[in-house]
């Protein structure tokens, strides 16, 4: 393997590790094994390892971009569980996909967040849809939400 690939999968193993066996032999690995490698290399092994930026400030940047393409889920969620993984915080991520809609509108912020809720709150969804509407709520013993009074 070259030096390059081996600096990608460093750089994988630090942001995903968990994930880096199920890329190396996912389809695109199958269909297409030298677009493989080169998706190690290049971004990882070329990009990420350059100075000038930390890995944090690599994530915020990868996650801001992907979120701005709009229709970016998987890959999304791939770098928030990254960024999450080397201590970005779940409020920051928030603020960065709220902060796409000003560059890329509203549905690409809310397909972002949408993408990630599960990733970026301990929340049932009622709990933050009662909260932002001014209620407060508390499940029953089924664990459904019901709104106190």
């Amino acid at each position: 393997m070259s030096e390059r690939y081996m600096r990608g999968i460093e750089i994988a193993e630090q942001l995903a590790a968990d994930k880096l066996e199920e890329f190396l032999t996912s389809r695109v690995a199958e269909l297409a094994p030298d677009f493989a490698r080169m998706t190690i290399e290049f971004p990882l092994g070329d990009l990420y390892t350059r100075e000038g930026l930390d890995l944090r400030s690599r994530e915020i940047v990868a996650i801001s971009s992907l979120a701005t393409l709009g229709d970016t889920g998987p890959h999304l969620r791939i770098h928030v569980r990254a960024a999450l993984g080397i201590g970005i915080t779940k409020a920051e991520i928030i603020e960065m996909l709220m902060q796409t809609a000003i560059y890329a509108g509203f549905p690409a912020a809310l397909n972002a967040l949408s993408s990630c809720h599960d990733l970026l709150t301990d929340e049932r969804p009622c709990h933050a849809a009662r909260r932002v509407a001014g209620h407060e709520v508390a499940l029953d013993r089924s664990g459904a939400c019901t709104e106190i009074k």
